[in-house]
């Protein structure tokens, strides 16, 4: 399977789409939030980028389907992907919350990598963002993004639990 992760380079800009309320000039080089933002409001056209991923990459699951030679393994995937979302969300939400950047980074990482692998393309790059900003240690816009992150986390789920579970599982 290929990568749909666009990784993070902590010497560019932060590539792709941004979340709503975190306008591109204030994203600085390694993926933090440059002082001055305003708390998330009404969207702005380039602000609503992220929006335009998709929560479910039905392509990314039947590629992960093909691969693993219709096994049934991509349906329990999602299905354990889905039944471990408030978990994980309750684990990363915590320790930003509590500034712990070890446990904060690997709970952003897991979700970025078993996001995409599920096809949740919007929730892989609010990720990833939150990933960057825990790097840099910017906690302050890590809580503020962990708003999408639980927001998106929980229409992902109901995405593939009405598209994706039922129909297969």
């Amino acid at each position: 399977m290929h990568s749909h992760d666009s990784g993070s380079s902590a010497g560019g800009p932060v590539p792709g789409p941004l979340p709503a309320g975190i306008p591109a000039d204030r994203v600085t080089a390694g993926g933090s939030i440059s002082e001055g933002m305003s708390p998330p409001g009404p969207a702005a056209p380039a602000q609503e980028s992220v929006g335009l991923l998709p929560l479910v990459d039905a392509a990314v699951l039947a590629e992960l389907e093909e691969e693993l030679a219709g096994t049934g393994m991509a349906q329990r995937f999602a299905r354990d992907y889905a039944a471990l979302w408030e978990q994980r969300c309750s684990r990363l939400a915590s320790a930003v919350q509590r500034h712990d950047g070890d446990s904060a980074l690997d709970a952003a990482i897991s979700l970025k990598i078993s996001s995409a692998m599920v096809g949740g393309l919007r929730l892989a790059r609010l990720a990833e963002l939150l990933e960057a900003m825990i790097r840099s240690g910017d906690f302050s816009q890590g809580k503020v993004l962990m708003e999408w992150v639980a927001q998106d986390g929980s229409l992902t789920v109901t995405e593939l639990r009405s598209t994706y579970i039922l129909e297969t599982g």
